[in-house]
């Protein structure tokens, strides 16, 4: 018997009591999974949004780009090395670091894989990410948050093919450049603030550029499986701003296993550099921190949008309460790790290399649309939230039973939409 054949039937039942029980036995089991997805998402709040972005307006989402000065101003007598010297990747002898037992060390040969290490492309494409010059979809803005000591905004974007996309710019008060590439990099800390964060070691690195692969592993809530990364990093300075590119990339020392599942397709990259206070006093005492994120976890694009958006501002604020707390160690004189110092090792570039890497392409503006979020003067609109909060906790464990992942995931939409008919927030 279908389902739609079984809401007929008691719609024919002759007493109304008899229609009530009948619509209890076939919805008392999703209504149960779907308050356990919502004490669920009250009590985990998902860290997947590190993000930051330049050449937008940031501090007016429709006209995107009279804020941001160029990072060749400003640009001194750094060291200016030629796409040879870049193209240098891991060829040096990888070393073994002090008290770590699991580095890969010895005289291993030069990587030959070209997609297995950071390179002049990925510089390339941040750096197009940055300028708007990346001919990607249009961006949609989601959030605009701020504190006495930060301001944060975001958008988001959904490409043709690939999981959803997101551009963070966050400034912070009285921060700097230096310091705050070195928090990003620092994974000993970053294990005292990010809970989700089980797992961090560096498994290879380059001393002369800086390069590394490091393995991660973080903790998903008990729906799902805990996730494991093998992501590239490495930086590129550019005067005093920073162009900081992370990826998932292949990793031999760290064979695949069922459990925790391997993310593939991961992209996590920053732009920093120093800005003026909003005290309007003329000092680069505030540092703009620009992020691209996006990765693909395993979970349907939609919920791990859903997620995205109610978990942003809480893992916004975690994220600073990690860097205050790392300014503090650092001013106590608490010793660099070597994860920091890894960071200090950069390719410096001229500004204007960049120019002569990307040629005599030509790629077409990337467009923000000014979607400013809703104020929430209405209330949550809970029957939304109801219904995805259900659908997480089945499409991601209960595939099996009466209903699919498909219908389940249909019905969280229709629902969805009908709760946002019926409670509209207003302007």
């Amino acid at each position: 018997m279908t389902l739609v054949e079984a809401f007929l039937e008691i719609l024919e039942r002759p007493t109304m009591g008899a229609m009530i029980i009948g619509m209890i036995q076939i919805l008392g089991p999703v209504w149960i999974a779907f308050f356990i997805g919502i004490m669920v998402g009250w009590a985990w709040k998902p860290g997947w949004a590190s993000l930051g972005k330049r050449k937008f307006d940031f501090s007016a989402p429709s006209s995107p780009s009279a804020l941001i000065p160029s990072p060749v101003e400003g640009f001194g007598s750094t060291q200016i090395l030629d796409s040879s010297v870049l193209d240098n990747r891991l060829e040096n002898e990888r070393v073994e670091l002090p008290g770590a037992d699991n580095v890969v060390s010895s005289s291993s040969k030069r990587r030959k894989e070209e997609n297995a290490v950071v390179m002049n492309e990925d510089l390339l494409h941040l750096y197009h990410l940055v300028e708007r010059k990346d001919g990607g979809p249009p961006w949609k803005h989601m959030m605009d948050r701020s504190t006495q000591n930060m301001s944060y905004q975001a958008w988001q974007r959904d490409p043709e093919n690939g999981p959803p996309q997101y551009c963070c710019r966050t400034v912070y008060e009285d921060a700097t450049p230096d310091l705050l590439r070195d928090f990003f990099w620092d994974d000993e800390f970053r294990m005292k603030w990010d809970d989700m964060l089980i797992h961090a070691a560096i498994k290879e690195e380059c001393p002369s550029t800086g390069t590394m692969i490091v393995h991660w592993i973080r903790k998903f809530p008990f729906f799902c499986s805990n996730r494991e990364y093998t992501i590239g990093r490495r930086i590129w300075e550019s005067g005093k701003s920073y162009y900081c590119v992370t990826k998932g990339v292949p990793c031999p020392s760290v064979p695949r296993k069922d459990k925790p599942r391997r993310v593939d397709l991961y992209y996590s990259s920053w732009y920093i550099q120093a800005l003026e206070s909003r005290k309007r006093d003329g000092e680069l005492s505030a540092c703009e921190v620009i992020l691209f994120h996006h990765e693909d976890m395993g979970i349907p694009w939609e919920i791990a949008r859903f997620g995205v958006r109610q978990g942003m501002w809480g893992s916004v604020r975690n994220i600073e309460r990690g860097f205050r707390a790392y300014q503090k160690a650092r001013a106590s004189g608490a010793p660099v790790s070597h994860p920091a110092l890894m960071a200090q090792i950069n390719t410096k570039i001229d500004p204007d290399y960049l120019q002569i890497l990307e040629g005599e392409e030509e790629s077409s503006e990337t467009q923000i649309l000014d979607l400013p979020e809703k104020p929430k003067d209405g209330g949550v609109n809970i029957p939304k939230l109801l219904i995805f909060g259900g659908a997480i906790l089945i499409a991601c464990s209960l595939d099996r039973g009466l209903l699919t992942k498909p219908l389940i995931l249909g019905v969280a939409r229709t629902f969805g939409n009908i709760g946002k008919r019926a409670c509209p927030r207003t302007n």
